[in-house]
């Protein structure tokens, strides 16, 4: 059967653009479909937006030829501390350290800002031969049979493939017309994300400050400025983030402290709901599910996108060493391969996501004592720190080639 692309990518944010990326290099034609135009997705407005991408994750952004483009506004994270804390008042002296000369490879990851990444991202696309990309008019109805799928479009377009791949977000619409259900609970915090200025140098310092609320991330950018991930009860950040910036710095200080001397906000705020969204399968036929589609956590472990890329290059491993057999690499038994060898490192990194958050937004006395008692062995323990530090890395496991920095 003839088709008008061999893969349709519904979702053009990061995980669905680094796969049509991915897959394109691989030599497969890719038709990326997104529903907001170009021109929203270009935006390059700072809003405080910025990942930490894990060791792994940079290699396959430089095996796709991305990098270059990043490095030179990417700060790599040379230490991690995680603490215990109360607002206002100093962090548990208990604190876990993860430093990056524990392993050979370098720096655990780097810190990369949205805008930053989209624009690099959004460039490649235009520049491929192999994707055609379709902006502003999003999938309204798909159909799959025993030799393909198609996607229809707002605008009556319709587009077939050998395989439809959903890249939607936690509320796909790929996997609700698949009929694959969702497993989740929200958790009654929001996570707001702004940038912050400050005096003194940050050295490369991840922060993780665990608060009865919620965490607050402090991640390190270039030219002493911060991102920030801070978690609160939905009612009180809902109230702090309707505040003036002076207001909103005046709640944040006895959090966030004054080991960087003074802080100022240095972008737009960002918020957004916090949940676990699970989907029930990675796979349906002639169907497959990337990133927040498939698996949407919570950022406390900062793994969300890293978990994303993941998927991205064992699906494009799985799909391209299908078709080099000869195989249909849209068929089911193919697709299962892919579920096959995500599915246990997902599962492991929802509970451990929700279990720490569970664990350290309270103000329980005793699970604070287990808790510090927890970071002071761990902290302790070289060989299990290292192993910690590997895992964040994304070093640890059965690592696709693209995260080895290897072409498929």
């Amino acid at each position: 059967m003839i088709h008008d692309t061999d893969i349709v990518i519904a979702g053009g944010g990061l995980n669905g653009t680094v796969l049509a990326l991915a897959l394109s290099g691989a030599g497969f034609s890719v038709t990326l479909i997104d529903a907001r135009p170009t021109g929203i997705r270009a935006d390059s407005k700072f809003d405080g937006r910025a990942y930490a991408l894990s060791h792994a994750s940079c290699r396959m952004l430089q095996t796709l030829g991305l990098w270059d483009a990043l490095a030179e506004t990417a700060h790599p994270i040379l230490e991690i501390k995680v603490s215990d804390g109360r607002t206002g008042s100093a962090p548990s002296p208990l604190a876990l350290e993860f430093h990056h000369g524990e392993i050979e490879e370098g720096p655990m990851g780097h810190m990369v800002e949205d805008r930053h990444l989209r624009a690099a991202l959004l460039d490649a696309v235009a520049a491929d031969g192999g994707i055609t990309e379709l902006s502003g008019d999003p999938v309204i109805a798909q159909e799959t049979h025993a030799n393909g799928a198609s996607v229809t479009l707002a605008s009556g377009a319709c587009v077939t493939a050998g395989l439809l791949i959903g890249c939607d977000g936690r509320d796909s619409g790929t996997a609700r017309r698949a009929g694959i259900r969702r497993t989740g609970w929200g958790y009654g915090q929001t996570g707001m994300v702004a940038a912050i200025a400050h005096e003194l140098p940050n050295h490369g310092i991840a922060h993780q400050l665990f608060l009865p609320e919620g965490p607050l991330a402090i991640l390190p950018l270039t030219g002493n400025r911060c991102s920030i991930v801070w978690t609160m009860r939905t009612e009180d950040a809902a109230a702090v983030n309707a505040l003036p910036g002076d207001q909103y710095l005046d709640v944040l200080r006895p959090r966030f402290g004054d080991f960087l001397g003074q802080i100022s906000l240095a972008g737009a705020r960002y918020t957004y709901p916090l949940g676990l969204s699970l989907a029930q399968a990675m796979v349906a036929d002639r169907v497959a599910l990337v990133g927040d589609a498939a698996h949407a956590l919570h950022p406390i472990a900062g793994q969300g996108l890293n978990a994303g890329l993941k998927d991205v290059a064992t699906l494009a491993q799985v799909l391209t060493e299908a078709r080099r057999r000869g195989e249909d690499f849209g068929r089911r038994d193919v697709l299962e391969r892919y579920a096959g060898w995500r599915q246990a490192d997902v599962a492991a990194l929802a509970l451990a996501t929700d279990g720490f958050n569970r664990l350290f937004s309270n103000d329980n006395p005793l699970l604070r004592l287990a808790r510090d008692a927890g970071l002071a062995v761990v902290n302790g323990w070289p060989g299990l720190r290292r192993s910690f530090i590997r895992e964040a890395a994304g070093l640890t496991g059965d690592v696709p080639n693209l995260l080895q920095g290897r072409p498929i």
